[in-house]
């Protein structure tokens, strides 16, 4: 291997690094909210914004970065998220109450914002070989499936031993680490057509739509989807994603380009991505639960069965790459979406008597559905448009993958409960009970409730399947004949703009 090729696989590591404590940060604090709550004499209400309000502001703040990697320098942003994300844990590691703890967690988000846009620009930049690329950006994809896996097995040991803010100092060492690589490994790298008319108005009417909408999904269920809060909150968004567009599609650099929406292969990728994580997101969010309450499993014990996951995703993706350039996308990406269907679909067998191998089958057929095309959606959009639109083309990538897992998880989980209360109509409508003493009718009532359940997240697993093999169909629709007219209009465009 070359000097030249060591340096470009050191600077996947460096960015992967980065990418892998940003993810492994909010699946680990999860495990550590009861402790927190414990603390802080807090109720699981409040401890939820612990989680919201890093949803938020992530979400707000991703394109703003993608858009200054693009125009001030990727390796700064990407060295300044880093620094302020440590800062960030450090502060979070010795928060004194749920407020202190929210504002240290907002810090922790926006700096982690910055990772997904600015590292995707700069494995795109590094990797200009095709084939080498989509191999870079598959093995790079699978750290968040890695970072979901790894969060429930680190943060236990942690949490057991050295207490809940130990969860936020771990990552002090290993973000130096990824700092000092940083420093050594990654070039600077700025868009050909830099300018410094930064869009600070659309911006700021993106974040507060996203803040808006992230806030409705996330809070949804708790609040009531019919109460005056959450239908303020996505009319609201609503209204803000119109000025946002009327400031974006006049600005000669704005924060998303909405001249790539007139091609067909980037608004079918979008969407294909948007369905895909969306079902991820909500199965991954459910099984765990699925895991503890009705097969007895302990969090580590479900953690364990995430391994498999990890390795089936991360095999999946490097399988996946080998494709590019050797078949078209479109059919990769159908294939794998399908794939992921099926495991989905394989989890209907779940119930209180099944084995730990029932949930690794369908995890791992799930896992490597998913990995297969994920190289693929990944060079799919960073293919449409010049590289010195790379990181605002992935931080809309990476703004439709977290919207998508918000909206997925608010999603199945008012799914469930709504079936859960039909089914506990209907079954105790058709049930026969011919001995009315107290106990029998406990053990009645026990069973329906048991039964209600487990029929609910079977309709969840039917409807995700469902979703996906739609997605599938979608993705076939990726590179269609529109797509050069599309391109040779927003080139066009651009060169006017220019």
């Amino acid at each position: 291997m070359s000097g030249n090729d060591r340096l470009k696989w050191m600077i996947l590591l460096t960015v992967i690094i980065g990418t892998f404590l940003g993810r492994l940060d909010q699946t680990i604090v999860s495990l550590a909210v009861p402790k927190i709550m414990d603390d802080f004499s807090i109720t699981t209400s409040d401890a939820g914004w612990i989680s919201t309000a890093y949803i938020l502001a992530n979400a707000v703040f991703v394109p703003i970065w993608g858009k200054l990697g693009d125009t001030r320098g990727r390796k700064l942003v990407y060295l300044w998220g880093f620094i302020i994300f440590i800062v960030g844990s450090i502060l979070a590691g010795f928060a004194w109450d749920l407020g202190s703890m929210i504002i240290f967690r907002i810090i922790q988000a926006v700096a982690s914002s910055a990772d997904y846009p600015t590292a995707m620009a700069i494995l795109t930049i590094t990797f200009k070989d095709r084939k080498e690329r989509g191999r870079a950006l598959g093995i790079w994809s699978s750290a968040f499936a890695a970072s979901a896996v790894f969060g429930p097995l680190i943060g236990g040991p942690l949490i057991d031993n050295f207490g809940w803010r130990s969860v936020f100092l771990i990552n002090l060492p290993i973000g130096i680490v990824g700092i000092i690589m940083a420093l050594n490994y990654i070039p600077e790298s700025v868009s050909d057509r830099r300018s410094e008319d930064f869009d600070w108005y659309g911006a700021i009417s993106l974040g507060t739509a996203l803040a808006l909408l992230v806030l409705g999904l996330d809070r949804g269920y708790d609040w009531g989807w019919t109460s005056l809060p959450i239908i303020a909150s996505f009319l609201m968004s609503a209204v803000f994603f119109y000025i946002f567009y009327l400031i974006d599609s006049r600005h000669p650099e704005p924060i998303i380009d909405f001249r790539y929406l007139r091609i067909p292969s980037f608004v079918h990728s979008l969407g294909n991505n948007f369905m895909v994580f969306m079902c991820m997101m909500g199965v991954i969010f459910l099984i765990p639960i699925f895991d503890q309450t009705f097969l007895g499993y302990s969090a580590t014990e479900t953690g364990l069965q995430f391994i498999p996951f990890a390795c089936f995703m991360i095999t999946g993706a490097l399988f996946g790459s080998s494709f590019i350039g050797k078949v078209q996308a479109r059919y990769v990406i159908a294939t794998s979406t399908f794939l992921a269907a099926v495991g989905v679909y394989l989890f209907i067998g779940l119930d209180p008597r099944s084995s730990t191998w029932d949930v690794i089958i369908p995890f791992s057929v799930m896992a490597l559905g998913m990995g297969f095309g994920m190289a693929q959606r990944t060079v799919t959009i960073t293919s449409l448009v010049p590289p010195e639109e790379i990181g605002s083309a992935s931080a809309v990538l990476a703004l439709v993958r977290n919207i998508a897992g918000a909206f997925g998880i608010a999603l199945f989980t008012t799914i469930l409960n709504n079936s859960i209360e039909d089914n506990i109509i209907a079954l105790s409508t058709y049930s026969s009970i011919y001995l009315q003493t107290p106990s029998a009718m406990k053990t009645v009532t026990g069973l329906i409730t048991l039964d209600a359940q487990i029929l609910s997240y079977h309709t969840i697993f039917v409807v995700a399947a469902v979703m996906l093999v739609g997605a599938s169909v979608l993705a076939l629709l990726i590179g269609s004949k529109d797509d050069k007219r599309g391109e040779q209009k927003v080139s066009a465009g651009m060169q006017f703009s220019n």
